[in-house]
């Protein structure tokens, strides 16, 4: 059957359509992406304004309409970080409901990491042994680790790259001693949670998901997209702090010319960058494998192991 999933994140409303069946590997099939940055769109109360709210909407009725026209027997429709930490998150999600036709469930940040686990582990298989996964979103920092498809450990910290550039480095390139700074803080934010992951176990790989991740393996040589999901990408810890030392003292605008930088990532990529190499320094971490399956999948893949809504086993 074709499923369609609906994802409303931090940085991005982003459709996914696949041909999936039980026991089967699902099928990309089309994607479609709106940069609305919700994660940037808060006014100084903490709400969503109108015109993030209006543009929303108008996404959400669209991307729907062509899951529609596509032939998607199901839509999943979620948000995440943005629209769960809004003040006003009620008010907009009744509007999308109502105008735009969808109801949209807000995923807790831990049921993120959970998901985003289990797609990891399906990607690499049981033989990985332990899996410690990292994944930046635009709101949020989800960590993970176990040896199950369930993790051990699940958390969700409010570390996003979008909410750290609007937080943190507002300035365009960002400032020198605001970053020094924000380095520091990452350090105690992270410190006990560290704690708490390495007490699990050791890791037998540690995997990293998200744009974020991938635009940074990308800038220190990894493959780029184009090559195909299967291409093996790294990302270095000592890869990682060259290219912070070098994107750091860019403009945003600059930063989008670089080969694997979207130009709505430029703006918080070097937030994002500063978050991957505090979480690699707190974890003790020198090198990460980038896996190309994270959240949506996760979803797909939960959704085929529990059935259908009409009923369909989806074989």
């Amino acid at each position: 059957m074709r499923l369609g999933v609906l994802d409303v994140g931090s940085n991005t409303v982003h459709l996914l359509m696949v041909d999936a069946h039980r026991g089967g590997h699902p099928t990309p099939m089309s994607s479609t992406k709106a940069a609305l940055r919700l994660a940037e769109q808060m006014d100084k109360n903490g709400d969503l304004t109108k015109k993030c709210a209006d543009s929303l909407v108008t996404t959400v009725a669209e991307f729907s309409g062509i899951a529609q026209s596509s032939g998607c027997e199901e839509l999943m429709a979620f948000a995440t970080s943005a629209v769960r930490d809004a003040k006003n998150s009620e008010a907009v999600l009744a509007r999308v409901k109502e105008e735009a036709g969808v109801a949209l469930e807000v995923l807790p940040g831990v049921e993120e990491a959970r998901l985003t686990f289990l797609a990891v582990r399906r990607w690499y298989g049981w033989s990985a042994g332990r899996i410690l996964n990292l994944d930046i979103g635009g709101g949020s920092l989800e960590i993970s680790t176990g040896i199950d498809e369930d993790p051990d450990a699940a958390m969700s910290l409010p570390l996003g790259a979008g909410r750290l550039t609007r937080d943190w480095l507002p300035e365009d390139p960002p400032d020198r001693r605001r970053i020094a700074v924000l380095r520091d803080w990452l350090d105690a934010e992270l410190s006990d949670v560290a704690k708490q992951i390495t007490e699990t176990g050791r890791p037998d790989l540690v995997v990293a998901t998200s744009k974020t991740f991938r635009s940074l393996a990308r800038l220190t040589g990894a493959a780029p997209s184009s090559a195909g999901p299967r291409v093996k990408r790294t990302l270095t810890e000592a890869g990682l702090r060259q290219i912070i030392a070098f994107i750091s003292r860019m403009t945003a605008s600059d930063r989008a010319e670089l080969e694997g930088v979207s130009s709505d990532r430029a703006p918080q990529i070097v937030a994002g960058a500063l978050v991957a190499e505090a979480a690699m320094r707190a974890l003790r971490i020198d090198t990460v494998d980038i896996c190309p399956w994270a959240l949506r999948e996760g979803l797909i893949l939960r959704k085929l192991d529990t059935g259908f809504g009409n009923g369909e086993t989806g074989e």
